[in-house]
């Protein structure tokens, strides 16, 4: 994580507890304790150079990474293009609760940024399983956004069934709670380069576009991006706003979102699992084995 003065949100905060349950098999029931993601709301605060301070957008996260998570939300919706727009990221309130978790955040954003806060027509509010609805169609999408995705990256089949794999050992709190999901970068030779965790799906991909914006790794190169889960529209939407050549994901995909990948030129590859899987757009970035 990027460690720059104005750019760290506070990462003491908690991102699972334990809590006391009944366990229940077929031999009987006993008491127990089980590991439990938190899931806390986060609001996003935006202000700017002759803008007032005002709340963006709240959504249901598990906290950690708040900073990447607001940056990499700025940045999918276009308020935001570069680091060298931003002035500050900090949480902005006192911490709630007696674990502490900080629930809202400050991004300031400098001079250069020529985002109009008359652009914003529709409330920002997300929950932690679905993202923000109010962009319906994948013209509004392409109208609004500079997608171009580059042609640089190809994968052997072999490498796109490791990458689930490779995601799984990397995913500390899933192996802790069981409830949370992942977005990782996928390198050049299909390695794995880093990993963000979260309640929600399109909270996970956002934190891991935060984390690339605050390194100036924006747009990707020769990079993919792998889901723990299914493939969304929302989540291929952010990966070609982000620059992302191919999509691995271990679940299916929707309609929407094989129809984005093929618009966009996303190589989408679904249920990856068990040494197979299913290509749903622009199969020639498979390379022979």
């Amino acid at each position: 994580m990027n460690t720059d003065k104005g750019f760290v949100a506070r990462e003491s905060q908690p991102r699972q507890e334990t809590l006391a349950i009944t366990r229940v098999s077929s031999t009987g029931s006993v008491l127990d304790s089980d590991a439990i993601t938190i899931e806390e709301p986060l609001e996003i605060r935006l202000t700017a150079p002759g803008l007032d301070e005002f709340p963006l957008s709240i959504t249901m996260r598990t906290p950690g990474n708040d900073n990447e998570l607001a940056l990499g939300f700025l940045y999918t919706e276009g308020i935001i293009r570069s680091r060298d727009e931003l002035v500050t990221v900090e949480h902005c309130r006192p911490p709630l609760g007696d674990e502490g978790i900080h629930n809202s955040i400050r991004v300031v954003l400098g001079v250069g940024n020529t985002f109009d806060p008359a652009l914003l027509e529709r409330h920002f509010y997300t929950t932690s399983s679905c993202g923000v609805c109010g962009k319906t169609s994948i013209e509004a999408v392409m109208n609004n956004s500079q997608i171009k995705v580059p042609q640089s990256l190809t994968l052997t089949a072999e490498q796109v069934q490791q990458l689930p794999i490779l995601l799984r050992d990397q995913q500390s709190e899933f192996s802790a709670t069981g409830g949370i999901h992942a977005s990782g970068l996928i390198g050049p030779t299909g390695n794995l380069l880093r990993v963000r965790e979260d309640v929600g799906r399109h909270n996970a991909m956002d934190k891991l576009i935060g984390s690339l914006l605050l390194d100036n790794d924006l747009p990707l190169g020769a990079n993919g991006v792998v889901l723990s889960g299914r493939a969304s529209f929302e989540l291929v939407q952010k990966a070609a706003i982000a620059g992302a050549q191919i999509i691995v994901a271990i679940g299916p995909p929707s309609s929407l979102a094989v129809e984005l990948a093929e618009q966009t030129g996303i190589t989408l590859a679904g249920f990856v699992r068990n040494n197979q899987f299913n290509l749903y757009s622009h199969p020639h970035r498979l390379a022979p084995a």
